[in-house]
């Protein structure tokens, strides 16, 4: 995450800054029939969950949704986001409390025990039991975004593609890691495997399968066979060895599920964030929308696609119209204005960046271009550090400046100083001229004492 206090610090108060899309707690205006925007009914539906009730909850409901969380905070403005956050979860389970799922939370001071039992680690993250699973929310905590989360937990793990139609659907998904693998039949074992890793990856990982010749031959799929599409390539991989077991799925798309190019979503940004390549992410602000956001993402599409089979380049595509209220910080965090493209570099501990410099703010960069640029990331010419560097040698020319400063100053004190020497030999100097002049004086007087003493002689 950009340079906050920590994660799950973040993943908090994201609940509190982002509420639930506004009217989904507090009505703004009369709704006309079919868009009456849920409201909380102030009914308790969250349980506090503790070493007596645990075993109870999770046997109730087919899927568990807990919200981990540390003590009780003091402050008014902490407590305030910890009651927006319980909102948050009494919204949804209010709206999904005939689908079979239960909520709760859990105090990491007071229920220590019962989180250590269930595995709960990370304070300010929602865990779902599902089965035996044990999947983690890594989205933004907001009803709609939870909602649609789970929703997606109910749906099976694997969706069956059975004409063309469905097909151009499944080819439109482009922004999703997807599979798809072409089987017999439902009863297929090897559909069996299939389905299971499905399960171990949902719904963050969208799978799909056909059992329609036609279709399998439109994919240019055999039979067994499963390909690995990545995000925004136009041509997917075959998995090698088939047919599959469930492990060699599970462990061919560990290792590949880092995309070349990939959308900062609501449903998994804590994830995206913090899946960094040495503590640095390339990321890229465009908007879909605007014409020039628009032809900086097909230039960014057209370097990952050429560029895919280089396993350390990773960059992250943000929609700033997916996000309003981050734009403000991000563009004082960052220094940059999001309503132009912009690519850059950003290290995920201190929100350090460097971006992309665009010669021409009309022209944007052409794809070799961008390729140089992100070549210069790749091999560290261009990086965090050097801004670090920068910014001291900043520091370093102002001291220098303080330093000629005090210099100066000290030369002006030793003029000062000599000037003050000359005015006082003046002084001295004419204060010895006019003692000479006193002494002629008397000189003066003594004489005619003489002359008058010369006189009185002559008379006699």
């Amino acid at each position: 995450m950009v340079s906050t206090p920590g994660t799950s610090q973040a993943r908090q108060s994201s609940s509190y800054a982002f509420v639930s899309a506004g009217r989904s707690l507090f009505p703004l205006a009369p709704a006309e029939k079919g868009l009456e925007f849920p409201q909380y009914d102030g009914k308790d539906r969250v349980l506090d969950i503790n070493d007596k009730n645990y075993k109870k909850a999770l046997k109730k409901d087919s899927m568990v949704c807990l919200f981990y969380h540390g003590p009780i905070p003091d402050s008014k403005e902490q407590q305030k986001q910890h009651q927006m956050t319980e909102l948050v979860l009494e919204l949804v389970a209010q709206v999904l409390e005939e689908k079979d799922i239960g909520f709760g939370m859990v105090d990491s001071h007071k229920d220590a025990k019962v989180a250590k039992k269930l595995g709960l680690e990370e304070e300010g993250s929602v865990y779902v039991f599902k089965d035996d699973r044990v999947i983690e929310f890594d989205g933004l905590l907001s009803a709609n975004t939870l909602t649609e989360f789970l929703l997606d937990l109910l749906e099976e793990p694997v969706e069956v593609i059975g004409n063309a139609l469905e097909l151009r659907a499944f080819d439109r998904m482009e922004e999703d890691i997807r599979l798809i693998g072409y089987f017999k039949s439902e009863d297929s074992e090897h559909y069996e495997a299939f389905k299971e890793a499905a399960e171990q990856f949902q719904p963050y990982i969208k799978f799909f399968a056909t059992f329609v010749k036609s279709v399998a031959k439109e994919l240019t799929l055999k039979m067994n066979e499963v390909d690995f599409y990545e995000p925004f390539m136009e041509e997917p991989v075959t998995i090698p060895g088939k047919p599959h077991s469930e492990e060699d799925l599970v462990e061919f798309i560990t290792e590949h599920r880092r995309p070349t190019l990939r959308k900062l979503r609501a449903e998994d940004m804590f994830e995206t964030w913090e899946d960094d390549i040495e503590g640095i992410h390339i990321v890229a602000f465009a908007e879909e929308e605007d014409p020039d956001g628009y032809e900086f993402l097909e230039i960014l599409k057209e370097v990952a696609r050429d560029n895919t089979h280089l396993p350390e380049l990773s960059i992250v595509w943000i929609d700033p119209d997916d996000f309003p209220l981050l734009i403000p910080y991000w563009e004082k965090t960052f220094k940059v204005d999001l309503f132009r493209p912009q690519i850059g570099v950003v290290n995920v501990t201190d929100a350090d960046s460097v971006w992309m410099e665009m010669d021409d703010e009309e022209d944007l960069p052409t794809p070799k271009e961008l390729e140089d640029w992100i070549e210069d990331v790749l091999s560290g010419k261009v990086n965090t550090e050097d801004d670090d560097e920068e910014d001291d040698d900043d520091d370093d020319d102002d001291d220098d400046d303080d330093d000629d400063d005090s210099e100066d100053d000290e030369d002006d004190d030793s003029e000062d100083d000599e000037d003050e020497d000359d005015n006082n030999g003046d002084d001295n100097d004419e204060e010895d001229d006019g003692d000479n002049e006193d002494e002629d004086e008397d000189d003066d007087d003594e004489d005619d004492d003489d002359e008058d003493d010369d006189d009185e002689d002559d008379d006699e």
